[in-house]
């Protein structure tokens, strides 16, 4: 069975994926968050994938979000990489997708749940957790 083909303009991708992380002053910490970010683009190569983070690190949502669309990209999910939703995507999540939203009024932006919400990323961790037990 074939991929369907995804919207393009001038040949590249009008969908697009941004990853958003909280941020951390030891630059090592954003290692986690570019395998993930890499494994999505393997996984789906017509589509641009992103990171961006809240704090502490660039490029924020903002910066993200205002060069996607001077790509001609029109359409945006926002996938918070947090295990919950507390203070920062209850609060501050919400006022940068709406200021995304007013400063490029052509750009759908679609905000996602947290994926610690996912109950597949919860089994995965569970498992990873009781490998623990076995590994020594």
């Amino acid at each position: 069975m074939s991929k369907p083909d995804l919207p393009t303009h001038s040949g590249r991708p009008t969908q697009a994926l941004i990853l958003f992380a909280h941020g951390a002053r030891d630059p090592s910490w954003a290692a986690p968050f570019e395998a993930m970010a890499a494994l999505v683009r393997a996984r789906q190569p017509a589509v641009r994938v992103a990171l961006a983070f809240l704090e502490l690190m660039e490029p924020g949502l903002e910066a993200v979000v205002g060069a996607m669309a001077q790509d001609a990209v029109t359409e945006i999910a926002i996938v918070p990489v947090f295990m919950a939703a507390g203070g920062h995507l209850k609060r501050d999540l919400p006022v940068l997708v709406e200021k995304a939203r007013a400063a490029h009024p052509g750009v759908t932006l679609r905000l996602h749940p947290p994926v610690g919400e996912n109950l597949a990323v919860q089994a995965a961790i569970a498992q990873a957790c009781a490998q623990a037990l076995v590994s020594g």
